[in-house]
């Protein structure tokens, strides 16, 4: 289920079905082709126009905040928290992402995350944010893309409340290893949930 899903570090994931799909790309260490990239919010480590370039064609659509897109250019569909648009046959749906404890990610940024389907499989991705109780409304997410280092983010402790308000078959931790956070916070995010959900650490590409 998660072999086409593969997390490049930080926030940065590779998916591929139907679309190759990039999110958040940051410090690409390879030239690749995406076909659409998702955006969640503007700092640097999130929306890097230069790790776009590395990886944007005339054909790629990007899907991003009206903030993001400033910073960038090609085809660009600016999206906020509600929204719900098809691209290229993949449905995306724009949800809430924000810090409930802290300033870095405030609500009224209308900064977001993302879920998609792909091959079949509906893919939460997180962005920047910490516990929230829209978490409680996301419906039939099969795997869960979590931030898990605290800081900036949820801690891996509040992400299994995360997880467990959103029933994803499989969660997978990000947002470590990079700038804050360390593997341990993966592992403690797993323990949290043994025997409650399947989670999967993946390697770093």
């Amino acid at each position: 289920m998660i072999k086409n899903i593969h997390w490049l570090g930080h926030d940065t994931f590779k998916i591929t079905g139907e679309k190759v799909i990039f999110t958040d790309p940051f410090k690409i260490k390879k030239k690749d082709t995406a076909d659409i990239i998702l955006i969640t919010h503007e700092h640097y480590d999130h929306c890097s126009p230069d790790d776009v370039k590395k990886i944007q064609t005339p054909n790629t659509i990007i899907v991003t905040t009206s903030d993001c897109a400033k910073k960038l250019s090609g085809n660009i569909k600016i999206v906020k928290p509600g929204d719900k648009i098809n691209v290229g046959g993949i449905e995306i749906e724009a949800v809430p992402s924000y810090n409930t404890n802290k300033q870095f990610h405030t609500k009224d940024k209308g900064w977001v995350g993302y879920i998609f389907s792909v091959s079949g499989q509906r893919i939460y991705i997180a962005g920047d944010t910490d516990y929230i109780p829209e978490m409680k409304t996301f419906k039939n997410v099969d795997i869960a893309l979590l931030p898990v280092s605290g800081t900036y983010v949820m801690t891996a402790d509040e992400a299994v409340q995360a997880a467990l308000d959103i029933k994803p078959k499989i969660a997978i931790p990000m947002h470590y290893g990079s700038i804050v956070g360390d593997k341990n916070d993966a592992k403690r995010f797993a323990e949290g949930l043994k025997d409650r959900i399947e989670v999967a650490i993946l390697n770093e590409e």
